[in-house]
């Protein structure tokens, strides 16, 4: 399990009862005991893959738990459907549910970032049942809408979602794959570098601009070594279809979530950690009191100086800081049953 070697890892490949092909990591650890072993399942954001969390599947195997990262729907060698409707947190949720019914895990520690985030939170929501706890990194909790509110709308709330304008259009495709490494360079640069010029890429028409610039090629990998970087833009190539189609599921996901069988918050009595990089322009923070009023019982963490890549800007602080937060849970559990 060395992260400078993905071919290290333990690769499956399953065709689920959905009817899709997921890829997945799968880490076991060596006292691996099916009726008591606890799994952590993560899921990735955007631009991701189940290599977001290399820095902290080979700590948590060493900590006894069972470590399951799928690629999600759209990414590396998970199934790739073009349209958008297949990507709703409705059908992603019920696909997590069945690589669960594969591995024979009723339930499990749901851990998610970005995207994987909302993925996690949405899966509380629709397979209450099916987790241990809930860990969000990056995006506060929010509920289902109880009116549709379009994408433009959300952006005016909230500026710094203006890129998703430019992702929810279905030309950022071809745009993002001609300038493939420079996207990459962008995503992950090192906002502590500066870069003033690059800075406000986040607001509407800033992505495209840069892109077209010639800004990108004067940042260097930023949170990247150069192995990663590679890794990244070879796994991407021609491949920015799925990954974008999440950002084209507004409309679909409020439909979905009209139906009267979907919670509002997650199940009071599920131990729940929000992790949050107070440098992250993508995160929005003004939602956390939202946050704290339909999850009175969370854990906030907010963390100085750290931007939106947590797994690999405070990888130290993740890596120990989860397990603290769920053995503090389970002795909890423990305790109570006795």
């Amino acid at each position: 399990m060395d992260p400078a070697n993905p071919a290290s890892f333990n690769h499956r490949s399953e065709l689920l009862s959905t009817g899709r092909r997921y890829h997945f990591v799968d880490q076991i650890p060596a006292d691996y005991d099916p009726a008591t072993t606890k799994t952590l399942l993560c899921m990735h954001g955007f631009p991701d893959l189940w290599y977001g969390w290399r820095y902290q599947i080979k700590p948590w195997v060493e900590l006894g738990y069972r470590v399951v990262v799928p690629d999600m729907l759209g990414y590396g060698d998970t199934d790739k459907p073009e349209d958008a409707s297949e990507y709703t947190s409705k059908r992603i949720s019920d696909d997590i549910a069945a690589l669960m019914d594969m591995l024979r895990l009723p339930k499990a520690v749901i851990i998610g970032h970005d995207w994987g985030c909302f993925m996690a939170s949405r899966f509380a929501l629709w397979h209450p049942d099916r987790l241990l706890s809930l860990v969000l990194m990056s995006v506060p909790f929010i509920p289902p809408a109880k009116t549709y509110v379009p994408l433009e709308k959300m952006v005016d709330r909230v500026p710094n979602w203006g890129y998703q304008l430019f992702f929810a259009d279905k030309a950022s495709n071809a745009e993002i794959e001609r300038n493939l490494p420079g996207f990459f360079k962008l995503i992950f640069r090192d906002r502590r570098k500066g870069n003033v010029q690059v800075s406000n890429w986040t607001l509407k028409g800033g992505l495209p601009k840069v892109l077209k610039s010639d800004l990108t090629r004067e940042l260097d990998t930023g949170l990247l070594s150069q192995q990663e970087f590679d890794y990244y833009v070879a796994q991407f190539g021609g491949r920015m279809n799925g990954p974008l189609n999440y950002y084209r599921t507004t409309f679909h996901r409020f439909n979905e979530e009209q139906d009267g069988t979907i919670l509002q918050a997650p199940r009071p009595d599920l131990p729940v950690l929000l992790i949050i990089g107070k440098d992250d322009p993508t995160s929005n923070q003004g939602a956390l009191d939202i946050t704290r009023k339909l999850i009175p019982h969370v854990q906030i963490e907010l963390i100085e100086g750290v931007g939106h890549w947590l797994m690999v800007e405070c990888k130290d602080h993740i890596n120990e800081g989860i397990p603290r937060f769920l053995q503090n849970i389970f002795a909890s559990d423990v305790q109570t049953k006795l």
